[in-house]
């Protein structure tokens, strides 16, 4: 019978440095915001860095035990756990049913529920929580059932994702704004873009500051 000690797994390394912290954190605000994990080239710009330091500081998360690379993808990189010096603070946004034209957005009778998202992410300002239907958005990795998290405010910039109501009809499309013309543009080439006229009734209600992907999708 073999009595040799059975090896043990290699504890998580808690130990982080500021770079690699700033690094997680923005592989974490790319998965909320997007619903998808960056690349490394996407992640060597948020942080103003070249391409080998991010993909550096992505080896060293890994071996650390704070991500996780799956083979064989592109956007293969998983949110393990975060430094245990950073605790994560939820906090509760309504979920509601419409959006309707005239109507209290956060009516008591269009509140279907309470969604708890990341305290960061709704510090300032106030929030709402809407589930897609349709997959205008799809190349947006915004899918059908997804959950948007949305900061309620009546103007946004150009290429921001948006809930906007056209002719009293809601609608998630990201907003193109270019000299004197006004589009809101899906993310799915079956879709044609909406063009913005003089005469419509338009109005942006917010706009989209993460991802919430539907469960087992």
């Amino acid at each position: 019978m073999d009595e040799s000690p059975k090896r043990r797994g290699r504890r998580p390394d808690e130990h982080i440095t500021q770079a690699q912290l700033r690094a997680l954190r923005e592989v974490r605000d790319h998965i909320a915001e997007r619903g998808i994990p960056p690349t490394a080239k996407e992640l060597a710009q948020r942080l103003g860095v070249a391409p080998a330091t991010a993909h550096e500081q992505i080896g060293q998360l890994v071996r650390k035990g704070f991500l996780r690379r799956e083979p064989n993808k592109a956007r293969g990189l998983v949110l393990v756990r975060e430094p245990e010096c950073e605790p994560l603070e939820l906090a509760s946004v309504p979920l509601i049913g419409a959006v309707a034209a005239g109507a209290p957005l956060l009516a008591e009778e269009n509140v279907l529920g309470e969604v708890m998202v990341e305290g960061r992410l709704v510090a300032a300002g106030r929030h709402f929580a809407l589930r897609i239907t349709g997959d205008s958005m799809r190349d947006a990795a915004i899918n059908d059932g997804d959950l948007v998290i949305v900061r309620q405010q009546p103007v946004a910039q150009h290429n921001d994702v948006v809930v906007a109501l056209v002719d009293d009809e809601a609608t998630v499309k990201r907003l193109s704004i270019r000299e004197h013309e006004i589009e809101l543009r899906p993310a799915n080439p079956d879709y044609k873009p909406i063009p913005i006229g003089p005469d419509d009734d338009f109005r942006i209600v917010g706009k989209v500051v993460a991802v919430r992907k539907r469960s087992g999708g």
